[in-house]
């Protein structure tokens, strides 16, 4: 069950993420916490003493009444559905938010995040894989060209038979059973080895959780495996995409693998991940 959904609140005008998970909040039923960061100011190395410090507070400032627009908006918002919330402002580096909101979820069932839009160079959304690696827990992301409310109907689950999928369909089961229908989808680069069909014995386990679940094989001839899950997606309407979240650390640093980055970068509709 999913009874507590941590958000992260985007600082724009528009907040996909806390519309998302407002939403998704009223249709389980569950508590949720809006975190809305106040980021510390920026200050590159090479001016360090060459910057007034009346500069550097109002930076400090304005980054703080951003983050209580954004709590005073998902307030409004939330007190209009009747939901049980809290809110909090977080005080972070740029850098060091996402460990702090990755941190935060694991006390939660479920963390929503919003994708940044990468090309405004602005940070009004925590960087997505901080919170995948760091929480332990499931982190649905939300893409910025969402517009709500969140829609379970058709769910889309992509499998490989690794341990990272299993564990992102386990984590999902609950979002699961709200859906009225769920496609098992296995991406091949080439000719199967066989007749059978791989992910039949996986549909057989999610039917038996009482899921209305078909398992399709789509082929990706130029291995572009996210185009190839995202135009699908389109093609069948989900509303919702499931999938393992794998990359690997080095020295902290986590790294993602080239499809899930290409989903985080190239979404279209809210991807459910766990690591």
């Amino acid at each position: 069950m999913i009874k507590d959904i941590v958000v992260n609140l985007g600082l724009g005008d528009r907040d996909p993420a806390s519309e998302f998970a407002i939403s998704l909040a009223e249709t389980v039923d569950a508590h949720v916490l809006g975190v809305a960061f106040a980021y510390e100011p920026v200050i590159p190395g090479s001016v360090m003493g060459g910057i007034p410090p009346e500069f550097i507070e109002a930076q400090r400032t304005e980054s703080d009444n951003k983050a209580r627009a954004a709590i005073e908006r998902f307030e409004a918002a939330a007190k209009r559905s009747s939901l049980s919330f809290e809110t909090r402002v977080v005080t972070a580096s740029i850098s060091s938010a996402a460990e702090q909101l990755g941190r935060i979820a694991r006390r939660f069932d479920l963390a929503v995040v919003g994708q940044p839009e990468r090309e405004t160079g602005m940070p009004e959304e925590v960087v997505d894989e901080g919170v995948l690696f760091e929480s332990g827990r499931p982190v649905v992301f939300v893409p910025y060209i969402f517009k709500g409310p969140a829609k379970l109907d058709r769910v889309m689950v992509c499998w490989d038979g690794g341990r990272a999928a299993t564990r992102a369909i386990a984590d999902a089961l609950p979002l699961m059973q709200k859906a009225k229908q769920v496609e098992v989808v296995i991406v091949a680069t080439g000719r199967p080895k066989s007749d059978e069909v791989p992910g039949a014995d996986l549909g057989q386990h999610l039917a038996r959780h009482g899921l209305k679940v078909e398992v399709k094989r789509i082929t990706s001839p130029d291995i572009d495996v996210p185009s190839t899950i995202l135009s699908y997606a389109a093609d069948s309407s989900a509303d919702l995409i499931v999938m393992g979240g794998y990359g690997h650390s080095r020295l902290r640093e986590f790294v993602l693998g080239g499809v899930t980055r290409g989903l985080l970068e190239s979404m279209t509709v809210p991807v459910l991940m766990s690591h």
